[in-house]
């Protein structure tokens, strides 16, 4: 018998999700991921429409990590699963996982995401609102998130980039995937064209609006890992934007060799 909390839908790459590659983009991976989450959370009656109309309160997606196989081509059909697979009283661990029409995994993501008030942005429990409390689905994603450095100085600065209110979503501020667009922004297309994506992973840390400026930095460290044998990695670029002098968003790409 299939659980209830699983939600499955099945998904046509279409143009509006491809880069230059003629390939499901990286950052609208991340989008793909999110939109199947927000489906997912409408399903089990627990999505932002609910929470914001009966409880006073929002989502806020603070990590995401996402490993490729690889990334499916313009029109290919493919099968998203999405499902929470904790409850840890103040925030929650959602997995995706995309399949293609073989049944073979492709994409595996792990999101962490955690409930504010609307009225003054401070943390609620979970326990307050309905939320899934057990008989989670086995994770699919088991993937730790990681400590980013940050220590970034202004040799490693590339550029700076004023939001727009393109960028801006219902919450008023800058939406999660633009960030990502940012930051892939530090590689030309030639790089991203010739160097394949395993990993990413994003942390965002703080809120930006319209008309703030932010400043994007970028560090690459040549990386090997004998005693992982599930990454490949070859090259691995830490990425740090900050509003003024503090963070708001800190990500990892890791290339294969």
């Amino acid at each position: 018998m299939s659980n209830p909390l699983i939600f499955e839908s099945e998904r046509v790459i279409s143009s509006a999700f491809i880069d230059s590659s003629v390939r499901m983009g990286v950052a609208q991976a991340v989008l793909l991921v999110q939109d199947n989450l927000t489906e997912c959370f409408n399903a089990l009656g627990c999505d932002g429409v609910v929470y914001r109309k009966d409880f006073g309160a929002f989502w806020v997606f603070t990590k995401t990590k996402v490993r490729f196989v690889r990334r499916p081509d313009w029109r290919e059909v493919v099968t998203a699963r999405t499902f929470p697979v904790d409850n840890a009283g103040m925030r929650t661990h959602v997995n995706t996982e995309i399949l293609d029409k073989n049944g073979s995994r492709i994409l595996t993501a792990n999101q962490e995401a955690c409930v504010l008030s609307l009225e003054n942005h401070r943390p609620r429990r979970l326990a307050e609102l309905p939320y899934p409390k057990d008989d989670f689905p086995a994770p699919v994603a088991q993937m730790d998130f990681s400590r980013f450095p940050s220590d970034f100085t202004e040799d490693e600065f590339v550029f700076e980039q004023k939001i727009r209110s393109c960028h801006i979503d219902m919450s008023r501020h800058m939406n999660n995937i633009e960030y990502i667009k940012f930051a892939l922004s530090v590689f030309s297309d030639d790089f991203l064209q010739t160097h394949e994506v395993t990993d990413l992973e994003v942390h965002y840390t703080g809120e930006s609006r319209e008309d703030q400026t932010l400043r994007i930095y970028r560090r690459d460290v040549p990386c090997d890992f004998p005693d992982s044998p599930d990454s490949s990695a070859g090259l691995k670029t830490y990425i740090h934007i900050r509003e003024e002098n503090r963070c708001v968003f800190e990500c990892c790409v890791e290339f294969a060799a």
